[in-house]
């Protein structure tokens, strides 16, 4: 063969392989840092977008929702993150502010976008549900009285029931916590919006202190929650407050461990909740932020929003439909499952509020 065909056909072959192997000292590592509720779809994506993007590698870490942000601000993990993705948005807004506050500079790179959505839901043993919520509504003043009641029995349950727990998130780290607080507060004053001073009323302390005597040690996070709720079962476990999303993911794993699986109730009101993405500026170059940029375009295409349907979530593109993607939780007759719940969906208290409740659970020990 022609020794200048053989030495094109060198030059091609080395040009061709340049495009798709990585080259030393091109590739980027970002490390992503999300609410635990999201570990389960981002693990199943990670190897599926270094696939396709060999160049760049995803390291995932998981915390409570409100970790990722404190953690974050007060430099207190072991490792640098770029991208933080909370259960909700409003905590990236709080984070912000703070950081501006203190930098005199924006945290992020560019405006935080939605990744997945869900809400608060509650989830119960269907044995327990018809003494708590005989006309099949949820109502917050019937927790209370549990609460105050203490026993089944002054419920009007059976005796060997025991006595009465309710489970849910530490509102001073987990962001499930914090909204659940915040609905409870705002039935407890007639359903209006609440504000920061609210909180400092007699009858929302009250509530508080209860709470706090009535759950015991609550976890940190809200997919650890529901594992507990499902291991612990009726008796040391009767009513939670999740997000939809994990409470469907969940249900097959409580179907085959306790044979009468939980059923999910709707909250009216609810909060919507966005896990919400920002690439974060500190100690992050322009070429990490570009390469996280391609991460967060990767999650927000219809093909990857199908898997967080998968997984419980509801998408944030309107092309894919929850009902119609295979193998989705909407689809598999779980007992009180809404495509499209009729209670009303309130915004995300804000900031002001969220702190707040944080420093009203921690004065109520």
């Amino acid at each position: 063969m022609n020794t200048k065909i053989v030495t094109s056909l060198g030059i091609i072959a080395a040009a061709l392989g340049l495009a798709y192997v990585p080259l030393p000292g091109v590739s980027r590592t970002i490390t992503v840092v999300a609410g635990t509720e999201l570990q389960e779809p981002l693990m199943a994506l990670q190897n599926q977008f270094q696939q396709q993007n060999p160049n760049i590698k995803v390291d995932l870490k998981f915390q409570g929702s409100q970790e990722v942000a404190d953690r974050y601000f007060n430099e207190r993990n072991d490792f640098q993150p770029t991208v933080l993705i909370p259960a909700n948005g409003a905590i990236l807004q709080e984070l912000s502010q703070r950081w501006q506050t203190q930098n005199g500079e924006p945290a992020f790179y560019d405006a935080p976008r939605p990744v997945a959505k869900t809400q608060i839901v509650a989830v119960a043993w269907p044995e327990r549900a018809r003494v708590l919520f005989p006309d099949g509504k949820f109502r917050w003043e019937r927790i209370e009285q549990a609460m105050q009641r203490q026993n089944w029995s002054a419920l009007g349950g059976q005796p060997e029931w025991g006595s009465f727990d309710f489970v849910m998130t530490d509102p001073e780290r987990s962001n499930s916590g914090q909204l659940t607080m915040a609905l409870w507060g705002q039935a407890k004053l007639g359903g209006r919006p609440l504000n920061p001073g609210d909180l400092a009323t007699p009858p929302v302390q009250s509530l508080f202190s209860l709470v706090h005597k009535s759950v015991y040690n609550p976890p940190r996070s809200t997919d650890i929650l529901l594992q507990e709720f499902i291991s612990r079962g009726p008796n040391d476990a009767d009513v939670a407050t999740v997000y939809e999303s994990i409470a469907l993911h969940r249900w097959q794993q409580a179907s085959a461990s306790k044979g009468s699986p939980y059923q999910v109730f709707y909250l009216n009101p609810t909060i919507e909740t966005v896990s919400t993405a920002a690439i974060a500026r500190r100690n992050v170059n322009s070429r990490t932020a570009d390469a996280a940029r391609k991460f967060l375009d990767f999650l927000t295409q219809p093909e990857q929003q199908a898997v967080f349907v998968q997984f419980g979530f509801r998408p944030v593109v309107s092309r894919v439909d929850v009902q119609l993607v295979p193998g989705s939780p909407w689809s598999q007759n779980i007992p009180g499952v809404e495509v499209n719940p009729s209670g009303q969906v309130v915004p995300t208290p804000n900031t002001a509020v969220l702190e707040e409740v944080k420093r009203l659970w921690g004065r109520s020990r």
